[in-house]
């Protein structure tokens, strides 16, 4: 390979995605829009015949990109070098094509197409992952884990209810998604300052033709929505609106991806490892959880472009400005290609993910009884102990306890200390009763039972027919 190929093209993201923003699917598009348009004048009464269209329509796959280049070498207007080489393999209908449009006809329209397809495609795959992250949580809804705050052990919770806590995330930005599509406009025939003059004055003042006109090609490809005010193109806000969704998704995978990270640290669950993968060059053992650092690289990644849109909808002069498009080419695209990439690879770790629910109680008791001091407090003050009394107490054992185990060394005997204070008044055998790791997790289990019932399986009853493949992650 002698030039520069995007990563996420060769490396990273699924074909699907990859085709969408294809140059032939993009232009293929910009001549199906062209088709539609000329069938709508037609329809409307403008002199255009069957022959015509069905040339149009013989020639929308026939694209000579050498020929649009050479074309675009000479005139430096990308659309007219499209209509020029379309032109040339369509003879008869040369003279009706892009009758009355301007370039954002094609370009914006198309655009919008392409995202309506890229959201589609994803969402999908996020319900997937939905699906799945459903799954585990409910299949680990009760194993008890040791819960953090600040990365420092903190109380007991289980691993489903963690679980749980990332897939809240995930319906958040499925609903945004959904939300997004939903009132996703298409911008139809506008002309070169949104007045629609052009097709006024075609349709020889007819206005209620010009809506016509409008509504006829929004539907041809799919909308239900229109623009009803627009520039030459439609409002780059949208495109603010899109990154945001997508920006918001990226975040709850790094959250993800980087939680799974620290608990792999702790050996406390495992990535898919195949059996001839390498984990390090240098250290044979290494079994490095590459698909979630690769998910938090390029999370990270598709983070970084939230601001982009934002300049860009702030710098349209007026009616228009062109110092879009090069920005647009570049950001959208990639922006859905990462996308794509970081719902595949979560979902695959999600699936063959491994967890240990016995690290994670050795874990658990290492912290005992520290994790149990509330319930330890509560149990002595049931029993009639003064709870300032017990409370003192149980902070000056806890704090000799850790200077012991840290300064030297020691294992801590604060269960025996705390056993054998009457003012406790609490057995040893009361202690470890109160201590075991499910009396402890609070309600957690009921949280995500519940959870799971009442906002994640009504929306995957709803949705699961949006579910599309998912494809191999080959490297």
């Amino acid at each position: 390979m002698n030039e520069y190929q995007s990563p996420l093209t060769v490396r990273y993201a699924s074909d699907e995605m990859k085709q969408i923003f294809s140059p032939h699917q993009k232009y293929k598009t910009w001549r199906h829009l062209w088709v539609v348009l000329a069938h709508a004048q037609k329809k409307l009464g403008l002199p255009i015949t069957s022959d015509q269209i069905e040339e149009l329509k013989a020639h929308v796959d026939d694209i000579d990109f050498e020929k649009v280049r050479l074309y675009e070498k000479e005139m430096r207007h990308e659309v007219m070098s499209h209509i020029l080489a379309y032109g040339d393999v369509c003879p008869k209908a040369k003279g009706i094509i892009h009758l009355g449009a301007t370039s954002a006809y094609v370009m914006d329209n198309g655009d919008l197409i392409q995202i309506q397809k890229g959201l589609k495609l994803i969402k999908g795959r996020l319900i997937i992952l939905i699906e799945k992250l459903h799954h585990l949580a409910f299949k680990t809804a009760e194993i008890p884990c040791l819960g953090f705050t600040h990365f420092q052990p903190a109380q007991p919770t289980t691993l489903g209810k963690r679980v749980s806590l990332w897939l809240q995330d995930f319906l958040h930005d499925f609903k945004d998604l959904s939300y997004l599509m939903h009132t996703f406009p298409f911008l139809g025939a506008k002309g070169a300052v949104g007045s629609q003059a052009s097709f006024l004055a075609l349709f020889e003042g007819d206005r209620k033709k010009v809506a016509a006109l409008d509504q006829l090609i929004a539907e041809e490809m799919g909308f239900h929505q229109l623009y009803l005010i627009s520039s030459q193109t439609f409002t780059r806000k949208q495109d603010v609106r899109l990154l945001n969704v997508l920006a918001s998704l990226a975040s709850s995978v790094h959250k993800c991806a980087t939680d799974l990270r620290l608990l792999s640290h702790l050996n406390e669950v495992e990535e898919p490892f195949q059996e001839m993968q390498v984990g390090s060059s240098a250290m044979p053992y290494k079994r490095n959880p590459i698909f979630l650092e690769r998910a938090c690289s390029l999370a990270r990644y598709i983070i970084s472009l939230w601001n982009n849109p934002a300049y860009t909808a702030s710098l349209q002069w007026l009616e228009r400005s062109l110092d879009d498009s090069a920005n647009r080419r570049l950001t959208i695209p990639e922006a859905f290609l990462a996308a794509d990439s970081i719902i595949n690879l979560m979902a695959t770790v999600i699936h063959g993910l491994k967890f240990f629910p016995k690290i994670m109680e050795k874990h658990l008791e290492k912290q005992l009884p520290f994790l149990g001091m509330e319930h330890i407090l509560a149990a002595a003050s049931l029993k009639g102990k003064e709870r300032g009394t017990i409370h003192e107490k149980l902070r000056q054992y806890a704090f000799f306890a850790t200077k012991q185990k840290r300064e030297e060394g020691e294992e801590e005997d604060l269960l025996e200390r705390i056993a054998k204070d009457q003012d406790i008044g609490l057995s040893k055998e009361e202690l470890k009763s109160i201590l075991t790791p499910k009396n402890l997790i609070g309600c957690s289990k009921e949280q995500v039972l519940e959870f799971l019932k009442l906002e994640v399986a009504p929306l995957l009853k709803e949705n699961l027919t949006l579910k599309t493949t998912m494809p191999n992650l080959e490297v």
